[in-house]
């Protein structure tokens, strides 16, 4: 085992840097481990970004943080939600009130279209998880959304289709809401897991009844201050709290 991979396995607690930043936790959970963060809704600057002014997809973290202007940067960031070749998004996605994407709501090839699946909603100091075809019949105003699927935990139960012994293991991210919607919890298995050890995580372990799958194989998390930005290919819709950042100097 690898230096960097017992790093993950010993529980630690950092706050991000930032007035205002998440705390990321890693932790062992039924024999594997898991990073999570969790973010304040009511304190923090979390958004949705997928495109540049000039409508190129950013693809990555460090271009995100690069157009967000002097004396800001990103204090958390993870991939958030299926895309397809050209990284555009499968399904539902709306970013500052404009959306790019209409919510999908038949069943489909893959994990996303395994019904049910979900709408991750983000207001000004809240958030929602909310089955798709709950949305489609009375969308909420959400400033920003992105649909992603399965569902991982619907009203406090895991999804009909998990089994605890399913034999497909990937590392994994997802989004987890507490009751409330002021707390949010972004979550990456640090080694590979089935669906159901994941979503146990979130309703054994977080607490959360409200969880939405974002994908595998090209999970990463960016979390400057627990050291980790993970890279590899480029990829669509992206998830991130904007903090100030520190003076020159300082």
């Amino acid at each position: 085992m690898s230096a960097l991979r017992l790093l993950f396995l010993v529980p630690v607690l950092v706050l991000l840097s930032g007035a205002a930043s998440a705390a990321c936790e890693t932790v062992e959970f039924d024999g594997a481990p898991f990073t999570t963060c969790r973010v304040d809704l009511a304190a923090e600057d979390l958004r949705l970004f997928l495109r540049d002014e000039t409508g190129a997809i950013y693809g990555s973290f460090t271009r995100v943080e690069a157009d967000l202007g002097p004396g800001r940067k990103l204090g958390l960031a993870m991939n958030a939600g299926m895309f397809h070749e050209d990284r555009a998004p499968v399904g539902l996605y709306i970013e500052d009130g404009v959306e790019e994407m209409r919510v999908i709501t038949s069943a489909g090839p893959g994990n996303f279209g395994l019904l049910p699946n979900g709408v991750l909603c983000l207001q000004e100091g809240s958030a929602a998880i909310l089955e798709s075809r709950t949305y489609a019949a009375a969308p909420p105003d959400c400033r920003d959304a992105t649909q992603s699927g399965p569902m991982l935990v619907i009203d406090g139960a895991l999804h009909p289709r998990f089994i605890a012994d399913g034999t497909s293991r990937n590392i994994r991210n997802g989004v987890g809401v507490e009751d409330g919607g002021q707390v949010l919890h972004l979550v990456i298995s640090d080694a590979p897991v089935n669906f159901h050890h994941f979503a146990r995580f979130f309703r054994d372990h977080l607490g959360v009844n409200q969880a939405l799958y974002f994908d595998g194989r090209v999970s990463r998390l960016y979390a400057p201050g627990i050291g980790r930005a993970d890279i590899g290919l480029p990829i669509g819709p992206i998830i991130g709290t904007v903090v100030d950042a520190a003076p020159a100097g300082g």
